[in-house]
């Protein structure tokens, strides 16, 4: 407190710098959540992030914008924060200590098998998260822990336990900070990487954004223009005759189809873009012909 502005601001900023190295010191883990997640999607499953206070918050924002990015149902990865809604805009600390309510929240969101309960909490010992993921495993759901502490008890029952260590907060204690920077990177990774595998998107493209206002509109056309190398005039023009479908209005433009035939092949593909196109390519069949070749 004795510090300048311009000191203050330095010290913050050199402990942010430590976050990214130590999430990438975690990369084997998250590939295993990841993992976790599209086995858990591809059965009909869930991701279902559970936390309090600043964890949770974390949590809910991640989830929340899975749909408009992905075009994915606001049931296929869900936030739960102790507290509720009212949680997300004010402190309902108190409620974190019950671990029977994080349980609950498990158990009225009808918890199977096929959903992944991911729990987030700097300490890794937070109650009601500890509730959530406890019941999860009960029922043999899988359990990822997302913390900063490689030996908490979160990380002991959980299947996959996700730990950057990036050690004291330039506020004692201020969770909000470097823990809350690190959980959200991890998130971040979780949930893109996991709709990456699933197949939303195109090369580095978002190829299933919902384009609910003008400029998302605008970046529909900028994507297929991405995608097929056309103007903006003809992006423009084949989104509207593929109805808005940032999927069909590639695989008519690449392939030369009308939109009845690109639907029928986008739907055998599965709604994988990248294997109605014929560019979906085994890995593991073309290094065993490389061999065999050799």
């Amino acid at each position: 407190d004795l510090k300048s502005t311009k000191e203050i601001l330095r010290m913050i900023n050199r402990e942010d710098q430590i976050v990214a190295s130590t999430v990438a010191r975690e990369i084997p883990q998250i590939v295993r959540a990841v993992d976790l997640v599209v086995a858990a999607f591809k059965k009909g499953g869930r991701l279902i992030y559970v936390g309090a206070g600043t964890s949770g918050r974390l949590g809910v924002l991640d989830a929340s914008e899975c749909p408009p990015t992905f075009d994915v149902s606001p049931m296929r990865v869900q936030g739960v924060i102790a507290g509720g809604v009212r949680a997300l805009f004010q402190s309902v600390e108190a409620v974190e200590d019950n671990e029977k309510a994080g349980a609950t929240a498990m158990k009225r969101r009808k918890l199977g098998l096929n959903d992944v309960v991911a729990g987030i909490a700097a300490s890794g010992n937070t109650p009601f998260t500890m509730g959530a993921m406890k019941y999860a495993q009960s029922i043999r759901a899988q359990v990822i822990s997302i913390s900063c502490n490689p030996s908490s008890r979160m990380a002991k029952i959980a299947d996959v336990s996700i730990a950057p260590v990036v050690g004291p907060e330039i506020l004692t204690g201020s969770t909000r900070m470097k823990a809350g920077t690190a959980e959200k990177l991890v998130l971040n990774m979780i949930s893109t990487a996991a709709m990456i595998r699933m197949g939303y998107v195109y090369s580095n493209l978002m190829i299933n954004v919902q384009m609910q206002n003008e400029k998302l509109r605008e970046r529909g056309c900028r994507i297929i223009m991405a995608a097929t190398g056309m103007n903006y005039e003809r992006a423009s023009k084949t989104l509207a005759e593929a109805r808005g479908n940032l999927k069909l209005a590639v695989l008519m433009s690449k392939c030369g189809l009308g939109r009845v035939e690109a639907l029928r092949r986008l739907k055998e593909a599965h709604h994988d873009l990248r294997a109605a196109l014929g560019e979906r390519l085994d890995k593991r069949s073309s290094k065993s012909r490389s061999r065999s070749k050799r």
